[in-house]
């Protein structure tokens, strides 16, 4: 009843109700566009193309896509140019000095960085759609299938079209973000990815219950792993530490007064607060080994067949996780040092009248937060791999369907936690500003009690 009354609660608000059907409508028009088979290609013959993107590297690219990389769609291409390009310019940041000083300009610095960044999603989208389309034989795709045939024509167009669904994807998540209801972007992917669960699932039912192998005892245990998952995720998500701050009483003529009776908060420090970010990098550099070894000179060779194996068509083997998992660690170290600011939290600190018990203001406050940083950070990096490399462990030690096992960590989860703690977290705000709000005698909802 509480659950049901907080629908009703959400739906009285007017502007969040607004927000949320602009949010669902965005995203259905995603979903179809995802559906919408380029010009010149036979839909109708794309079995080969879904059955070869089914499992493997090109499996999470067409889960990140929710099943448009896999339909050669407009959507192909899906918004990872646009994660891509994000990431090029907040790591350009580190070593440009333009952008740092654009990164200190506020909302007019905001928007010239987004602008750069969406010029920069057009050249790497104008790189990626004419290699996807030349890929397409390779992946399946009959020579029958391509109505106009392979011409600059059908290159030309298709390019285009690629090119513009990406950044038409790309303005929804915008849009969702500016007048709809959570992160646009983050939104999207996670709508792909929950695309693809529930033919995963029935693909694991089947194995399950049909053939025999388990039953619903497995099915259930399952769903059991899966929730504990999903708590340990949001833990993961959700964990700070707390570095205890106190900060000086002002005194009347504007000085600061260090002493017992100042005011005391306490500095939040995430356990991850790289986020997926070290996920996504691994993953990248995981696709070199299996293009090494699929590489003319070492094709042959027995060192290319093992990368290959190994790396190339095998992302639930041994070797391919192990390395996988180091890689998350060690990225995430390198992408918690660039993106916590230790030095600039002490300066601020010092300027606010803050500083921690025992510590001098400065420098060695700045080392004392790095510290602690580096200690938290290693069994944040260490969970985050466990959680990146668990489907592995479900295909090989639980014998899930490799579809199904994909939704039990790595990119998928994280994502789909991050984004719906987030979403709610932006629905709780006008929830309890609109109960405040209630609390007043004038006070009623904006239509009703507002």
């Amino acid at each position: 009843m509480k659950f049901i009354d907080t629908i009703k609660n959400i739906w009285k608000i007017d502007e969040l109700r607004n927000r949320i059907i602009l949010t669902l409508t965005l995203l259905l028009v995603y979903r179809f566009g995802a559906q919408v088979v380029l010009p010149g290609i036979d839909a109708s013959q794309l079995g080969g193309l879904q059955a070869s993107t089914d499992q493997g590297l090109l499996g999470l690219l067409a889960a990140f896509t929710g099943g448009a990389f896999s339909n050669a769609s407009v959507f192909a291409l899906g918004i990872m140019p646009y994660i891509s390009a994000s990431i090029v310019v907040q790591l350009m940041g580190i070593a440009i000095p333009y952008l740092q000083k654009l990164q200190k300009e506020g909302e007019s610095g905001r928007r010239k960085i987004n602008q750069i960044t969406r010029w920069l999603t057009i050249a790497i989208c104008l790189l990626q759609a004419p290699g996807y389309l030349a890929a397409l034989p390779a992946l399946g795709v009959p020579s029958t299938a391509f109505v106009m045939g392979l011409t600059p024509t059908f290159y030309i167009s298709s390019v285009l079209i690629l090119v513009t669904g990406c950044i038409f994807a790309m303005w929804l998540g915008e849009k969702i973000t500016d007048k709809g209801i959570g992160n646009g972007i983050s939104l999207l992917i996670m709508v792909g990815i929950i695309a693809t669960m529930p033919i995963s699932f029935v693909q694991e039912w089947v194995a399950r219950v049909t053939e025999s192998n388990g039953g619903l005892i497995m099915i259930l245990i399952e769903l059991v792993i899966w929730f504990v998952i999903i708590l340990l995720c949001i833990l993961l998500v959700m964990a700070v530490r707390q570095v205890p701050v106190s900060y000086a009483r002002r005194t009347a003529t504007g000085e600061y007064e260090k002493n017992a009776f100042g005011a005391r908060n306490f500095l939040p420090l995430k356990l991850n607060a790289s986020g997926v970010m070290p996920i996504i990098f691994a993953q990248a550099i995981m696709f070199v080994p299996g293009l090494i070894g699929e590489a003319s000179f070492l094709a042959d060779t027995s060192v290319g067949t093992w990368l290959q194996t190994n790396f190339g068509n095998n992302i639930f083997g041994f070797w391919y996780n192990l390395v996988f998992g180091l890689l998350i660690i060690i990225f995430t170290y390198f992408y918690t040092a660039i993106t916590v600011p230790t030095n600039k939290m002490a300066e601020d600190l010092k300027r606010s009248g803050g500083f921690i018990a025992g510590i001098r203001p400065g420098s060695e406050t700045a080392e004392y937060l790095d510290k602690i940083m580096s200690q938290i950070t290693l069994p944040g990096s260490i969970f985050l791999a466990l959680i990146a490399i668990f489907p592995a462990i479900a295909v090989n030690v639980l014998g899930m369907q490799q579809g199904w096992a994909l939704f039990y960590g790595g990119t998928s989860l994280l994502i789909m936690v991050g984004v719906a703690i987030d979403t709610m977290q932006q629905v709780n705000s006008y929830l309890l500003n609109k109960h405040y709000d209630g609390l007043m005698k004038s006070g009623k909802n904006r239509k009703a009690v507002a």
